[in-house]
């Protein structure tokens, strides 16, 4: 019998298959379906405090519309304000009490003292762990990169302090030593982390001559970033790993449960090819388990990480200028279009 079960943030799970931050789990039908179909975890949609802080000033803006109209009228509006953070808190504890897996509250603030004021809130819905998603968009020159990891490492200790649920790290790939930050995060309590978060990204309409965000699909040629850093952190760090982008099949699973990943968060593929995709890559990971005479996945996890290879070069930038080195088989080789020879 093949046993597919993992541990992420120190959560049983029945399997390493959760589902990522995004609007297909805002529908409760959606949640019912992908349970059914064998997700082991579900992360909900991100609580963004721009987003809250946008809509208050439109409300306020709309509010104030008709303000000293006449002498007899200062405001034709009752004094009202934004709900804050309260709708999506309750629509968290909905799921959370709806769904019999694991669910994960996810948060993205600006201002210091709102993530911690957002993670109590967050934590008293029930979840069973909380996602801080860390990403500094810097437009300032003058700001050193040691102040803006010093920052988040002490935002992540006065959240860890302020509740009791597990606490993960979503970071971007954009760090000059992102090795460094995330020892330094799991020094400093971190639970897990999920890597990497892949950003929206503004492109422009040529016609409109407009900016526009178009949908960024991720596709499996993107976990190649994902999988080396499972491989560099496995057995190295208290966290655990969860990869995220680019997780399309039951194979690429596989490929960073072999790196050292306790799990993957899975997003585009569920988008691309619908829920009952999940059941086709958790019944290929055990095909190929079967085949290999795996029983569980501890039996390979991390088989291929830095700590467990002889290679020293196989997560180093000399396997690239070996390829260079070959680049006559190359320049005979002709992919098919869309394919990465590299």
């Amino acid at each position: 019998m093949i046993d597919l079960s993992t541990n992420y943030l120190g959560i049983h799970l029945k399997n390493p298959l959760v589902i990522g931050a995004s609007n297909l789990v805002t529908d409760l039908s959606n949640l019912y379906k992908l349970e059914e179909a064998g997700a082991s975890a579900i992360v909900y949609k991100s609580l963004f405090e721009e987003q809250i802080q946008l809509e208050s000033y439109q409300m306020d803006e709309e509010m104030g519309l008709y303000e000293d109209w006449d002498a007899e009228h200062a405001s034709i509006f009752p004094k009202l304000g934004h709900a804050g953070p309260e709708e999506h808190l309750y629509k968290l504890k909905k799921t959370k009490e709806s769904l019999t897996i694991p669910v994960i509250g996810s948060l993205n603030c600006v201002n210091e003292e709102t993530w911690e004021e957002y993670a109590i809130k967050m934590a008293e819905t029930g979840i069973d762990a909380l996602e801080l998603n860390f990403y500094a968009n810097v437009l300032d020159p003058s700001k050193s990169g040691t102040s803006i990891v010093g920052d988040q490492v002490n935002l992540l200790k006065r959240v860890k302090e302020a509740v009791k649920i597990p606490v993960s790290v979503k970071l971007s790939p954009f760090y000059t030593n992102a090795l460094g930050v995330i020892s330094a995060m799991d020094k400093a309590g971190a639970d897990g982390f999920v890597l990497f978060n892949r950003l929206f990204q503004p492109d422009i309409d040529l016609d409109s001559e407009e900016h526009y965000f178009p949908y960024n699909f991720s596709q499996s040629n993107d976990s190649r970033l994902g999988l080396r850093y499972a491989g560099l952190l496995f057995d190295q760090i208290r966290g655990t790993i969860c990869s995220n982008t680019g997780i399309m099949t039951g194979a690429d699973v596989l490929k960073m449960i072999l790196a050292g990943a306790d799990a993957v968060q899975v997003v585009s593929a569920i988008y691309k090819k619908g829920i009952s995709h999940l059941p086709e890559m958790l019944e290929d990971m055990g095909t190929w388990m079967q085949a290999r005479g795996y029983k569980k996945l501890s039996d390979f996890r991390g088989k291929l990480s830095k700590s467990n290879l002889n290679d020293p070069f196989a997560y180093k930038r000399a396997q690239y200028v070996d390829i260079l080195m070959k680049s006559e088989i190359l320049m005979q080789y002709h992919p098919k279009e869309g394919e990465d020879i590299l």
